[in-house]
């Protein structure tokens, strides 16, 4: 691991706002490579306002974000973490497995 590359975890304490309602999604993220890229994913998804709790998977490349989405969405949960890797040096993508309007179409 690249002693340039370390990332220190963000404390976040959720405002009263951000806590009214809560929704879980979980997001497929590809890209990371160790713990620091884990806590840069983290990091990126807690900056947003809304977002109450993060947990990132690192062995199974999934994010577990609990947050409010009065505040935000999907859409841009995914983006946090394509721009938690803005440094030229990470490329991160996530994709929506689970959460709230997601739809399922069945197949014939």
């Amino acid at each position: 691991m690249d002693e340039s590359c370390h990332v220190n975890p963000i404390q976040k304490t959720p405002t009263a706002e951000e806590q009214q309602a809560l929704a879980t999604v979980l997001l497929s993220v590809r890209g990371m490579g160790c713990p620091n890229c884990a806590a840069r994913v983290r990091n990126g998804l807690l900056r947003l306002h809304g977002v109450v709790d993060v947990e990132v998977a690192l062995e199974l490349g999934v994010a577990e974000v609990l947050f409010n989405p009065n505040l935000t969405n999907a859409p841009a949960l995914i983006d946090a973490v394509a721009h938690a890797g803005g440094d030229g040096r990470h490329n991160y993508r996530a994709e929506l497995m689970s959460g709230p309007g997601l739809v399922v179409q069945e197949h014939a």
